[in-house]
């Protein structure tokens, strides 16, 4: 079972990935139609960097299929 994981965004940025992600689920196209949705990922992306830690010993890629496999539906 995988640790969970808590980060924080602002209130702005929620809402910014709130929409974008609503409008690639209904539309199953990534498209930025805004700089703003393009800074809010990039700020996700550091705030996922400061908070998450792979094993020292561990190849990214194998661990990155290891965690995608675990996360599919069955």
């Amino acid at each position: 079972m995988s640790k969970e994981i808590r980060i924080e965004l602002t209130e702005d940025e929620a809402w910014v990935l709130f929409e974008f992600t609503r409008r690639i689920s209904d539309s199953e196209k990534l498209t930025i139609l805004d700089q703003a949705e393009e800074r809010a990922l990039w700020n996700l992306c550091c705030i996922f960097e400061k908070s998450m830690h792979q094993p020292a010993d561990t190849i990214y890629e194998e661990f990155i299929t290891r965690c995608r496999e675990r996360l599919r539906d069955e």
